[in-house]
């Protein structure tokens, strides 16, 4: 069987993260592992600090898409890749990777996985996570407070001057690409176990097939 890949969409905030730990803990980690789009920012050792600080890190250019897509293809051929790690305090990728195995079910997060193209013929299934704008920046605060060590006014300029821009233009409108919308982030169960019973089905129907080759 070739690996399933599952793009999980939707604005920064939105509860993606959550959608995709759910998925991941309901099919295990012996059938399932995570790609994140986040990983896949552009190596800057190039530039000094400050420059890396202006970084947008909302818009299509600051993601190696390239690299992100060759994983993709050689996770698809069974193929082993090195996921890159991205230090948001550094601006920077570090010098180490993490390996990711091919396996049966490989989630796909990001905030702009719909809007490349190429990304999304590469998907199986599209999941878009849509949640409210306040709940959104509330999220985002919090998580760039606490894990990114950002002040909230530092927070708060770059969601009205980068954030909120690339969200209307290029995250919301790939949302018609999306195969499921699930509303309300993380918490909307009722759509998150549908989703999990259809991933149910496919790993049920890719046993079946190996059963009846045998």
């Amino acid at each position: 069987m070739k690996p399933v890949i599952i793009g999980i969409c939707g604005g920064s905030g939105s509860g993606k993260s959550t959608v995709t730990k759910s998925i991941f803990e309901h099919t295990g980690e012996a059938r399932c592992t995570i790609i994140r789009q986040d990983n896949y920012y552009k190596d800057q050792s190039h530039l000094p600090f400050e420059e890396r600080e202006k970084t947008n890190y909302d818009h299509p250019f600051a993601f190696d898409n390239a690299l992100l897509i060759s994983h993709i293809r050689a996770l698809k051929a069974n193929q082993a890749v090195d996921m890159p790690e991205y230090d948001f305090t550094a601006h920077n990728r570090k010098r180490e990777t993490i390996r990711i195995e091919p396996k049966k079910i490989i989630l796909l997060e990001g905030i702009l996985l719909f809007s490349e193209p190429e990304i999304l013929s590469l998907l199986d299934m599209r999941i878009f996570v849509d949640t409210d704008s306040d709940v959104r920046i509330l999220r985002r605060i919090r998580r760039d407070m606490r894990e990114r060590g950002r002040s909230l006014d530092s927070v708060m300029e770059q969601y009205l001057t980068t954030v909120r821009p690339a969200h209307l233009q290029f995250v919301e409108p790939s949302k018609r690409y999306a195969d499921i919308i699930v509303p309300e982030g993380g918490h909307n169960r009722v759509a998150v176990d549908l989703i999990q019973t259809k991933i149910d089905q496919i790993l049920l129907a890719s046993k079946n097939d190996l059963t009846n080759t045998d």
